[in-house]
């Protein structure tokens, strides 16, 4: 019998995308990641003069709630939709999904069409934030893969320093091309996604190999009787009170979402939405983890800093935008210079601990601020937490991808993603509702202060001061001690330009309250330092899963011609001539032969 043929896997080892096809893809991606990075800055600067023009100033949380609500849920959704069917086709329909949505966002009538349209924005970002990693990990190995993370966070960067000064000035125009300024907040996007879906179409080609799926059909509905319900809760808890009806039913609605997600997905094995066998990984399972604590310090971060420097510092939003440039200056540092590490020595085991480390300096710091001191001692501790999240946020994604194999990419990071989100979302409504909840108390002592209370005294009994409207509001707060408590929970605009004497307690009480924050955020990051010592690390592929992805599908079929081959040789020697043995044949050779 002849020896099979062995697999010739030469042809699927060559490379399968180019240096320059790698750029070009990578500028669609950074294009798409864009998209979501700038809405989320301009958006947030710009929502108090939305909500103003659309007279529903009490309703404007419901549009942030939204928005992250469906991205989040969608994100694994759009894993495992790509994992099965592709990668490009998914990453179109984000992209003209959340088009779509930015369009009509831009012609809200009401803060309810608004949420609505910022929902379906919401679809499409979950996939622009999940499936640009995920076709990096799919195009490139993991060593070359942390070269090219730079840009995305790059890209990252640029948006939180560009999106508050661009929101700021949009929102601030009257009408451009005779549209109301605010409307191109969400209008600005077309162009952006426009460009985007032309390089997409034109240059993202990464082949997909089809395979036999099921589609988690359940999976998806318990994801998002899982998820909704509590980050509904933690978005609005504060507002319903922790224990009421509503937030008690999220809780256990929540809570059997869950139950029922767990039994889902394992009832559907390999197919599930997000496979319960990703856990079994020791490196996926701690990534993921240190992933939700991580989510938890940057959301704080991002989200208090700048508020902080607004009120205390007294920056309008676009300047604390700039004031947050040591952040991504860090963060943008850091990401490169672990990513060269990565690339040319393989290691990655430092930097979760060496990141966890750097953030909790940086909070350590925040924790000795005052109402009086400089705005660079801020920014120092924003530099070391811009350098502990550069070397976090794509070392931890890197530690996903590579746990798993190459079928599994897709789940792996849209999971790593998902979870990530999750610990922001907790960590906004954590810190927010701590901080809220402290300043009561903070403004209550700043004004049982004494050396205080005699500047607000002496400042009271100024005509000059009296006389000043921009001193109106405090002087009817103090009028009113009552009110004092939740003075700072509305419009705060009554600080600006007032004297130093009369809103000094104000800034005192914020300033400890968020000093509170910052106490939570880091014992948040300390747990994650600890729990980073404790990371196992697998070597880092040297090959992308799209190469073998194709690797593996060549095998496959070499393999299955030479089985072919066999069948074929086995049933000639088996089956021989087609006459019976033995048989005198003589007779047949000349018919009519007597």
């Amino acid at each position: 019998m002849q020896t099979p043929p062995a697999p010739a896997s030469s042809p699927a080892s060559a490379p399968l995308m180019s240096h320059r096809q790698i750029l070009f893809v990578i500028f669609g991606l950074m294009a798409g990641m864009f998209l979501s990075a700038l809405d989320q800055t301009i958006v947030g600067t710009s929502m108090r003069t939305i909500a103003d023009d659309l007279d529903g100033m009490s309703l404007q949380a419901w549009v942030t709630t939204a928005y992250l609500i469906v991205s989040c849920i969608s994100t694994p959704i759009y894993g495992k939709l790509s994992d099965i069917f592709g990668r490009r086709p998914l990453f179109l329909i984000a992209i003209t999904v959340f088009l779509i949505g930015s369009l009509l966002a831009g012609m809200s009538h009401s803060m309810y069409e608004l949420a609505v349209f910022r929902a379906i924005q919401g679809l499409g970002a979950g996939g622009l934030m999940a499936l640009p990693l995920t076709i990096m990990g799919d195009m490139l190995a993991p060593r070359e893969r942390a070269k090219y993370q730079g840009y995305f966070l790059a890209v990252f960067g640029i948006s939180s320093v560009i999106g508050p000064l661009i929101g700021g000035v949009l929102s601030g125009a009257t009408t451009i091309l005779g549209i109301t300024g605010w409307r191109w907040v969400f209008l600005i996007n077309i162009p952006i996604g426009i460009v985007a879906l032309i390089i997409v179409i034109r240059f993202l080609h990464i082949p997909h190999f089809k395979r036999p799926v099921r589609i988690d059909w359940w999976g998806a509905v318990t994801v998002i009787v899982a998820a909704v319900p509590l980050l509904l809760v933690a978005e609005q808890g504060r507002t319903w009170g922790w224990w009421a009806f509503t937030s008690v039913a999220c809780y256990v609605t929540g809570v059997l979402g869950i139950i029922l997600f767990i039994v889902a997905e394992r009832l559907m094995g390999d197919d599930a939405l997000i496979p319960l066998k990703l856990f079994r990984s020791a490196t996926f399972s701690m990534a993921t983890v240190l992933g939700v604590f991580v989510g938890f310090g940057m959301f704080g971060a991002m989200m208090t800093v700048p508020l902080y420097l607004q009120l205390v510092n007294g920056a309008t939003p676009t300047e604390s935008g700039f004031m947050m440039l040591p952040m991504i200056l860090g963060l943008m540092i850091s990401s490169i210079v672990s990513g060269q590490v990565i690339a040319r020595t393989g290691k990655y085991r430092v930097f979760p601990t060496l990141g966890t480390a750097f953030m909790a300096g940086g909070f350590f710091l925040f924790t000795f601020a005052t109402a009086d001191k400089p705005v660079w001692f801020m920014m120092s501790g924003m530099l070391l937490v811009g350098l502990g999240l550069g070397q976090l946020m794509q070392t931890l994604t890197i530690a996903s991808q590579n746990s798993v194999g190459p079928r599994d990419i897709g789940v792996a990071t849209s999971a790593s993603t998902f979870f990530r989100q999750i610990g922001g979302t907790l960590g906004t409504a954590v810190l927010f509702s701590v901080l809220f909840t402290r300043i009561p108390d903070t403004l209550g002592a700043a004004f049982g202060n004494p050396t205080i209370v005699a500047g607000v005294k002496a400042a009271a009994a100024d005509p000059a001061v009296l006389a000043d409207p921009a001193n109106a509001g405090i002087l009817a707060l103090l009028q009113n001690p009552a009110g004092l408590g939740t003075a700072l929970d509305g419009d705060t605009s009554f600080l600006n330009a007032a004297d130093p004497r009369l809103s000094q307690p104000f800034l005192v009480g914020f300033n400890d309250a968020t000093v509170t924050v910052f106490w939570v955020s880091l014992v948040v990051v300390l747990i994650a330092f600890v729990l980073s010592l404790f990371l196992k690390v697998d070597p880092l592929r040297k090959t992308s899963a799209m190469q073998e992805a194709a690797d593996e599908h060549a095998a496959a079929k070499a393999t299955e011609r030479a089985s072919e081959a066999m069948i074929a040789q086995h049933a000639a020697d088996t089956m021989g001539a087609l006459v019976e043995p033995g048989l005198d044949t003589d007779e047949f050779e000349r018919p009519g032969r007597a």
